[in-house]
């Protein structure tokens, strides 16, 4: 006896309609005949290969048994339209992970927070459910989701931000957004730590921005509710390629603030620092504030700009990223409200091709307690950033700029973007992008790059 096909035998085969003169995967169209659900004549549309990103129900296509629809909503638009696509680059805090039995254990657990098996208070784990409860208390907003669900960014993760998206107004015309995503880090098999989600289109810019929508509560809370930070950028060729990075230095670069290590030196390490967070929380006049501190160095011995050189830590990620840029021609610079001799001594050490700082003044071996020259603030960072990007020929939008402080601010506002790094609360309110990470390499995946993409490059 002989057999159907196997399609056949498994209701996968459907034979080909009548011959009409329209055959072939172009022209076989379901929506020329008439809809059997509503009993309405659907118009003859000639098929084009390009299908209306806006329309709701888009070709579906029949050939040789196999039933799809075409959709390109993601593609090339029809002339006279604009792409208008954001990508959302998802990171999750893996220093703030909370481990819990069955999670993955981390790569690179932080130092500062060790990470313990314990269930915290109103936690629950997800491999015992007859023991803990299954969802948070409702009463508490702000509970955190990632250790009931995944310490990655997991399937619910991208659930609830699409949910999040679609409460956001829409351009005229538009009745729904379209999204496709890419796991751009994934250190453990299919839990992903950094996910590219490009959507489409951008909320309606006369109700909200793009910077308005980077400041929403319900963004904020999402962040805090699912441990990650949501860096969000248009989707433009000039994001994928810089070609100026600018960094500041002390808790940037490195992990110190110098002028406290020379504080500590000589005993006025409480003064110099409680001035110090004042002016990085914008409370001081960065060069006032400055100024003060330098007074409090006086008699501090010239030789001690070379003591600290071995004790500087560079920030975690750093060479790697550094690395990452020279391969791929992009200029760097350190602009460091600091003091000459070090940052000159780091961009050398790190390869960078410019650096600006501070000068304070030494007479007899000692440090004067004086400063000379134009003072490094924040006015001075951005002019910089500027100027350089103006002897190279290099558009401002193809500029990054990366700091903690609000003497940052400025330089970030002029960059195409601007990126607050572990940074205090009122720059990561007003930086284009936030990332509160372990490894300042992680800034390569705003540029859409993949972590086997980053390993060809610092190869």
């Amino acid at each position: 006896m002989r057999g159907r096909s196997y399609l056949e035998e498994h209701a996968q085969y459907r034979p080909p309609p009548p011959a009409d003169g329209h055959q072939g995967i172009d022209a076989i169209v379901e929506s020329l005949a008439l809809d059997l659900d509503d009993g309405v004549a659907r118009p003859f549309v000639p098929y084009t290969g390009v299908p209306s990103s806006r329309d709701a129900s888009p070709p579906h296509i029949v050939d040789s048994g196999i039933s799809h629809s075409l959709t390109h909503t993601n593609c090339q638009p029809a002339p006279g339209e604009s792409s208008n696509r954001v990508v959302a680059t998802l990171f999750y805090k893996t220093k703030n992970r909370i481990v819990h039995p069955g999670s993955p254990p981390s790569r690179a657990p932080s130092p500062s927070r060790t990470p313990s098996t314990a269930i915290p208070p109103k936690g629950a784990p997800t491999t015992n459910p007859e023991t803990f409860p299954l969802e948070p208390p409702p009463e508490d907003e702000s509970e955190p989701l990632d250790h009931l669900y995944g310490s990655y960014i997991s399937p619910l993760c991208l659930t609830a931000f699409l949910a999040l998206l679609s409460s956001l107004p829409l351009p005229k015309g538009h009745t729904h957004i379209t999204s496709s995503h890419r796991c751009l880090s994934v250190p453990h098999a299919g839990h992903a730590r950094v996910v590219e989600l490009t959507f489409s289109p951008a909320p309606d810019p006369a109700y909200l921005t793009l910077a308005d929508v980077r400041r929403h509560e319900l963004l904020h809370r999402f962040e805090r509710e699912w441990n990650v930070d949501v860096v969000l950028q248009p989707d433009t060729p000039l994001r994928r390629y810089p070609r100026l990075v600018v960094f500041d230095m002390d808790s940037t670069l490195i992990t110190q603030e110098v002028i406290d290590l020379i504080a500590a030196s000589i005993g006025v390490e409480a003064e110099v620092s409680a001035i110090t967070e004042r002016a990085m929380q914008g409370e001081l006049d960065f060069e006032a504030s400055l100024r003060a501190r330098a007074r409090l160095l006086r008699g501090v011995p010239a030789s001690v700009f070379d003591d600290l050189k071995p004790v500087l830590d560079v920030t975690a990620g750093v060479p790697l990223l550094l690395r990452a840029l020279r391969r791929l021609g992009v200029k760097t610079a350190v602009l460091s409200g600091g003091f000459v001799p070090l940052t000159a001594y780091m961009a050398q050490r790190l390869g960078i091709d410019y650096a600006f700082a501070n000068t304070l003044v030494a007479a007899d071996g000692a440090l004067t307690g004086e400063l000379s020259g134009t003072i490094v603030d924040a006015r001075r960072k951005a002019f910089h950033l500027v100027d350089i990007a103006r002897q190279n020929g290099i558009d401002l939008a193809q500029v990054v700029a990366v700091g903690d402080g609000a003497n940052d601010l400025l330089m970030m506002a002029e960059a195409g973007l601007g990126v607050a790094w572990n940074a205090k609360p009122r720059v990561q309110m007003e930086a284009s992008a936030r990332l509160n990470g372990e490894t300042l390499a992680d800034l390569l995946f705003l540029f859409g790059f993949t972590e086997e993409e980053v390993g060809v490059l610092t190869a």
